[in-house]
């Protein structure tokens, strides 16, 4: 049986934007033509100060899409600031973005893209 390997990705971070639902689309646009692979969407209900503004204070549902990226500690500030300005998160109620450093990622690499990564450290180290 042949021997699997995990390729560990260290130098990543997540970069997470909830936005309200039926925003995404531009902001994983943006994300992908600044150097994003991808991206996964999901939703959620937001809870707030918001959902008590309904008519004659009833509850309001705030329904919401999350967009999750991962992507290189180098492409992360301009990936970042490109979601930030596609979803007009300068907008009071538009949404909110934010950044993690993930300490371990790991998915499938092929294996031409991982010997040029390690030549490509091996020159600048």
């Amino acid at each position: 049986m042949k021997q699997r390997e995990i390729t560990v990705l260290t130098e990543v971070v997540l970069i997470t934007c909830i936005v309200e639902r039926g925003l995404a689309a531009p902001i994983v646009r943006a994300a992908r033509a600044a150097g994003a692979q991808g991206a996964t969407v999901y939703y959620a209900r937001g809870s707030g100060v918001r959902e008590r503004l309904g008519l004659l204070g009833v509850a309001v549902d705030v329904e919401k899409e999350i967009i999750n990226i991962v992507v290189a500690d180098e492409q992360a500030d301009r990936i970042f600031e490109k979601m930030y300005l596609a979803g007009n998160l300068d907008t009071p109620g538009r949404g909110f973005i934010y950044m993690t450093p993930l300490e371990k990622a790991a998915t499938y690499i092929p294996p031409a893209v991982v010997e040029r990564l390690i030549g490509k450290s091996s020159r600048n180290g």
